[in-house]
Order: structure tokens, then C-alpha cells, then sequence
């Protein structure tokens, strides 16, 4: 059995990522319209924005796998993570334990990384909420981590319920966070922006009162609903 494995720590680089002009027109486009753009199949539960106005975050995920009471191999990816990236944490759903709070939070945003996203715990959030770094966790528990290991570092991992490789494109704002494999990206782009379009089309329509509803009583005949 390799020595890693025995161990329980895997550390891997992180040697492709998205670049920065390819990823930047997601700024302009909110997870719903990539959600509804990657057939509504894509993203994470129950993790939710502790930073304030929940600015957008996007940028390639650096993933962490390590037990939900502690956070050594966090400390580690801070110190690998490169600018732009976004630490993405498998804490199992854990919230027993904080893997991070405002001291972690400070070194990343020094370090001029993305963002990061904790499937567990965080701490100090009346620090984190009066920022703007992007922080998104599962819950809040005063309780800090040990720092033991095990862990892994850019592995896939599993985070509220969605898969996340390493350097996969991973986008967050008020109504949570998602991620893709890098593939997808100009084709999602295009697809979002149509969207995009379509639905100011259809407010547009909506206060100036042209709007056709006639498909909801077209769709509930297809349902055998007689009289409508």
C-alpha cells in the first residue's frame, strides 16, 4: 500500500486552472441562470453566504478533504492555494467543530486567493460578515478545530452533495454555490447569457403586460385537467 494512503494524507498540486479571462464574464451571471443552464442537476445544498452583500465569487477550486474537528490540512492549502483560487472543504457536513473563522479567512485574503467554501463549520462570523471575502459554509459553532490530520489535498471531494474535481469552476453568490468541469465553460457562458437575455425579455413583458401565459393552462391539459 503506498505510504500516503497508509497515512491518510494526500497532497497533490494543483497544476491546471481556468484562466482569469476565461472566467470572468461569470461575474456578471448569477448561479440561477447557470444552474437552469446545467439542466438544474448542479450545486450544493445547505451551504449558504456569511459575507457581507454575498459578492460573487468565482474562480477554480482547490479542494481539501480532512475529518470535520479539524483543519491542519486547511492550513496546508492556504499556503498552496495560488491567487484566484477557491478553497473548496469536504468537512463532511460536520458541525460540531469550526474548520476556519477570522484568523484562516485574514490568510487567504492576504494570500489574494477566491474564496472559500466549508461543508461544516465556521467561527468568528461577526468578522467574516463585516467583509466582503467570500465565505460559504454549512453552519457556525464557536468551537474550534484540532490539527491532527488526516486530510487530502486536491482530491475529488464532496460538498453538499456535489462533486468537486480539482479545478473545476466553482461559482457562489446570495443564492449559493456551484461548480463545473472546466469543459463546459464557453458553451455554459453562451447558454447563461441567452438566458440572461430571455429573462429581462420576460420581465419586460411582464410590466408592460404582454405577457402569454397561455402555456400554464396548456400544460395542466397535458396533465389530463379537464374544464380549464
Amino acid at each position: 500500500m503506498r505510504e500516503e494512503l497508509k497515512s491518510g494524507f494526500i497532497i497533490n498540486a494543483l497544476t491546471d486552472r481556468p484562466s482569469a479571462e476565461a472566467i470572468a464574464p461569470l461575474f456578471d451571471l448569477a448561479t440561477p441562470l447557470l444552474s437552469d443552464s446545467l439542466g438544474r442537476l448542479l450545486g450544493a445544498t445547505g451551504l449558504r453566504p456569511y459575507h457581507r452583500n454575498a459578492r460573487r465569487m468565482v474562480g477554480p477550486a482547490f479542494t481539501v478533504r480532512t475529518r470535520g474537528d479539524d483543519n491542519l490540512m486547511i492550513h496546508k492549502a492556504l499556503d498552496m492555494a495560488e491567487p484566484g483560487d477557491i478553497i473548496v472543504v469536504d468537512g463532511g457536513g460536520e458541525l460540531t467543530h469550526a474548520l476556519i473563522g477570522e484568523m484562516m479567512l485574514t490568510h487567504a485574503m492576504a494570500r489574494k486567493l477566491g474564496g472559500m467554501v466549508i461543508d461544516g463549520a465556521i467561527r468568528d462570523v461577526s468578522a467574516i460578515a463585516a467583509g466582503d471575502f467570500p465565505c460559504f459554509a454549512r453552519g457556525v459553532i464557536h468551537r474550534g478545530p484540532y490539527k491532527d490530520g488526516p486530510g487530502q489535498i486536491n482530491v475529488p471531494v464532496s460538498v453538499g452533495g456535489m462533486v468537486v474535481n480539482p479545478g473545476d469552476v466553482v461559482v457562489g453568490d446570495e443564492d449559493g454555490v456551484l461548480a463545473f468541469a472546466p469543459t463546459l465553460l464557453d458553451d455554459l457562458i453562451a447558454a447563461a447569457t441567452d438566458k440572461a437575455a430571455e429573462e429581462r425579455a420576460q420581465l419586460e413583458a411582464t410590466l408592460n403586460g404582454t405577457l402569454d401565459r397561455s402555456w400554464v393552462d396548456e400544460t395542466l391539459r397535458t396533465k389530463g385537467v379537464e374544464g380549464i
